[in-house]
């Protein structure tokens, strides 16, 4: 499979949303639902959303490879936020204004200092040199991942900054229904996306590893094409999440012809979830942990880098995801 868009910026939803006062099954205390429509967004639409490739949408936390002290490091996701006044202030236009964007934002004066080595993400608007805030008041952007730095060190545990390598999982190259880990070079990924995922990460909806044996893995955005998806109609979408084994992921996201990338309308107003459909998630019994996977690491290299065993103390060779790497 071909390598697909970075995701750099909010993506839009295919579907036109809407509000329905009811409370979100999602957010605790949210008295409010967002719903996709039966409408695609004239967005979709403009970028040929059926030529698109469809892809799994997968549950973790962004991050990033780049270059930082002159070498391919990882980088986690950090959204520099308003202060406490700034936020008030956006709070109080929002509920007189429809539209955010008509908000006046001074990014120099509104918001918390970033971090010395904090980067704003590729393709978010810029204005005189600064980058726009989005519509929930935040500028995405990007931390590198330092090996001693704590609030990370579930980041750090999927790379090797001596070795040059991370911790990746995704399709075996020779079989797409077999799954694959394997210490892929940080130069290979350099400019790319990833999902973080793993025992500690989004309430580990994969059920990977546990408290005594965390697991954590990175996959390149793009890379679990969704294969025989039905018509893109509201109605046989919801029938392929609920009916289908492929459709037990938590949404998927159209990589379009031009680089644009839209994902589904089935998460929430600012990221994607099957709580737009009317779904649950968390699921159980994933497609991701249905596929069984293989570890390939080069062990003379890496074996003290990335410990990685079944429960006996044995490695795993073939087994599922959820069944044999967890502990």
């Amino acid at each position: 499979m071909k390598r697909l868009g970075s995701v750099q910026r909010k993506m839009p939803c295919v579907f036109v949303t809407e509000v329905k006062e009811e409370p979100s099954a999602k957010r605790e205390h949210q008295p409010f639902k967002v719903l996709a429509t039966e409408t695609i967004s004239h967005k979709a639409l403009d970028a040929d959303i059926y030529s698109a490739i469809p892809t799994e949408k997968v549950d973790g936390t962004c991050c990033y490879v780049t270059t930082y002290k002159d070498q391919p490091y990882l980088w986690a996701r950090l959204d520099r936020k308003p202060n406490k006044q700034a936020e008030k202030r956006f709070k109080n236009f929002l509920h007189s204004k429809e539209n955010p964007k008509e908000f006046f934002w001074n990014v120099e004066e509104d918001f918390k200092p970033a971090p010395e080595c904090w980067i704003p993400a590729k393709e978010i608007e810029q204005i005189n040199g600064n980058p726009v805030p989005d519509e929930n008041g935040h500028i995405p952007g990007w931390v590198p991942v330092e090996k001693n730095n704590k609030q990370y060190c579930w980041h750090s545990s999927v790379v090797n900054y001596e070795f040059e390598i991370a911790l990746v999982l995704k399709h075996h190259p020779d079989d797409s229904g077999l799954l694959e880990i394997s210490a892929v070079p940080l130069s290979d990924l350099l400019e790319q996306t990833l999902e973080l995922i793993g025992t500690n990460i989004n309430g580990n909806p994969y059920g990977l590893g546990s408290k005594k044996h965390p697991l954590h893995l990175l996959i390149p955005h793009g890379a679990f094409q969704v294969r025989n998806l039905p018509s893109l109609k509201h109605n046989d979408l919801l029938s392929w999440f609920e009916g289908c084994k492929e459709g037990k992921i938590e949404g998927i996201v159209w990589h379009c012809s031009d680089g644009c990338l839209i994902k589904t309308c089935l998460f929430d107003f600012s990221q994607v979830h099957r709580h737009h459909l009317g779904l649950c998630w968390p699921i159980p019994d994933t497609y991701m942990n249905s596929k069984p996977v293989i570890i390939n690491m080069n062990l003379n290299k890496c074996d003290s880098t990335f410990d990685i065993r079944e429960p006996g103390g044995q490695r795993s060779k073939g087994a599922s995801l959820c069944q044999e790497i967890s502990t």
